[in-house]
């Protein structure tokens, strides 16, 4: 069964710039080559779990470039504290957070954007992306696998054609060079009306948090070439 509804402030179509933006996730290892090619985003993992975990100094990133921690059913002042340590601007939230945990997350961060995560296997149901409407500013769709992120594989994307909102979304998963011609081919389609941005992570990797910068900049110049109509 199809949900639908309206957000309560109606977001701008993400496409009606004519470009898809860049998120380069899992920084760990090269954070300023990835960063001299001037994706949108830039993805640090601060999960215990994760091979990409990040800790220590980061270096300097230019400030046009949105860095964004990851965080899997962290505390709220963990996230608050990450913030401060890094100038982050966007939280991604890739667990079981609450849309109680977003609003707070929310009230006492306000200058910051949330991400909110939902895994896609072979069939997903909106629904559940109403409550999070009004507390979160992108949706983020990634594929289900054993790992919150970084499982290194596709889902369906013709899943989203039954996409009901308006709010902005990362697409997600296993994204490689190979899928420039996909992600053309996806754009061209109504539910693309709102993928804000292609998030790419482990297939551009030499090893977990070391990404191939010649990839990565082929793909940027790839996916620069693709006009949305």
């Amino acid at each position: 069964m199809n949900y639908h509804y309206s957000t309560p402030k109606e977001e701008p179509s993400t496409l009606a710039n004519g470009r898809l933006h860049l998120k380069v996730c899992g920084m760990k290892h090269n954070t300023t080559e990835i960063a001299s090619l001037q994706p949108d985003y830039l993805g640090f993992i601060f999960y215990d779990k994760s091979e990409r975990n990040f800790k220590g100094e980061l270096t300097p990133v230019p400030h046009k470039i949105k860095k964004v921690g990851v965080f899997v059913n962290a505390g709220i002042q963990t996230v608050l504290q990450r913030i401060e340590d890094y100038n982050l601007l966007l939280v991604q939230l890739h667990g079981n957070e609450s849309p109680e945990y977003c609003n707070e997350l929310k009230s006492k961060a306000k200058q910051i954007q949330i991400i909110k995560v939902f895994s896609v296997k072979d069939a997903f149901d909106f629904a559940v992306l109403e409550p999070y409407e009004s507390v979160c500013d992108f949706f983020l769709f990634d594929t289900k696998g054993k790992l919150p992120g970084g499982n290194g594989y596709a889902f369906d994307w013709s899943v989203l054609k039954n996409y009901p909102s308006n709010k902005p979304y990362f697409l997600s998963g296993g994204i490689g060079l190979e899928d420039i011609d996909n992600i053309k081919e996806f754009t061209q389609r109504p539910e693309a009306k709102y993928c804000h941005a292609i998030d790419v992570n482990s297939k551009f990797e030499i090893k977990p948090g070391l990404k191939n910068t010649a990839d990565v900049k082929a793909f940027k110049e790839l996916l620069n070439k693709i006009h949305i109509q």
